[in-house]
């Protein structure tokens, strides 16, 4: 398998985990078992700790003092403003709010990339960008009811932060990704990370009375701690190390279509043909920014 599919396949679970993020993640916040701030400190507490083990006990690589500063804005864009921006604006607003606004990422990354790595921004990937993006907002609103009220809007700013402060992550991670492992990287930008949200969320995680848990909460702040945390991180960062910022954050866009075919898969939702091409819309938009080569004529 070329390592390139080896990147897609990374980037195609993670697009799988965070569709099932969305529902999974309020369940716990509308139920107040823990808070926003509470919730993202356990988090990146889980995330370091396990990404420093994998790293004590396999990697072991160091890192150059020249490249701390870089790893301080990849800890306060990647972990603590991008996640609890996430988490507290998702309290604020609706699921579909939150993922319509997540389509400005690859924008963002697109225009960071052209400004701090001087890529070229080609026609070719504006249109993939412009393609899959209409298709994951026609696919998002299909059958919904959108709302961005005043009830909602500070949610939905505070989404768009989160989407913009992804973005410059994803491009700031990039050349350290291609230097060091990538479990050295996310190791370090977790521990960065872990001092910014400290102050803030260690108040929320103090108070949750871990009694009133059941079994189906249990089971939902795992899937965050393990998949949407340890194993998103990773397999972004391991993809990072093969293909570029724009191609990794243009598979945001399949999110909405996993979520549309898991929900189809357990007959709570149903397949129908402008789904279908909603979905078409978004592999066309993505398979333009991720190939390498123009399509011959």
């Amino acid at each position: 398998m070329s390592t390139r599919l080896k990147a897609h396949l990374a980037l195609f679970s993670v697009a799988l985990i965070y569709g099932a993020n969305y529902t999974i993640a309020k369940e716990v916040l509308d139920n107040d078992y823990i808070q926003p701030l509470g919730f993202i400190l356990l988090r990146v507490l889980s995330g370091l700790i396990l990404f420093s083990l994998v790293h004590f006990l396999f990697i072991k690589e160091k890192i150059e003092r020249k490249d701390i500063g870089k790893l301080i804005l990849c800890g306060l864009f990647g972990v603590a403003i991008n996640q609890m921006f996430f988490f507290t604006g998702l309290k604020l607003t609706r699921p579909i709010n939150a993922a319509l606004i997540m389509t400005v990422c690859p924008i963002i990354v697109l225009i960071v990339s052209a400004i701090i790595l001087k890529e070229a921004v080609t026609a070719r990937k504006l249109l993939g960008i412009v393609l899959g993006a209409s298709g994951a907002i026609l696919l998002i609103l299909y059958g919904e009811e959108l709302s961005f009220g005043k009830d909602r809007i500070l949610g939905d700013i505070m989404i768009f932060v989160n989407a913009t402060s992804y973005g410059i992550y994803l491009v700031l991670v990039k050349s350290l990704m291609q230097k060091y492992h990538p479990f050295t990287v996310v190791k370090w930008v977790f521990s960065i990370g872990i001092l910014f949200v400290f102050p803030f969320g260690i108040g929320e995680l103090a108070a949750v009375d871990w009694s009133l848990f059941k079994s189906s909460t249990w089971i939902a702040v795992a899937y965050v701690l393990i998949f949407t945390t340890f194993l998103a991180y990773f397999l972004n960062a391991y993809a990072l190390k093969m293909v570029r910022a724009s191609t990794v954050s243009i598979y945001i866009y399949l999110q909405p279509v996993l979520a549309t075919l898991v929900a189809v898969l357990v007959q709570s939702d149903q397949l129908v043909l402008q789904k279908v091409v909603f979905g078409l819309m978004i592999f066309a938009g993505v398979y333009l920014v991720s190939s390498k080569k123009p399509v011959s004529n």
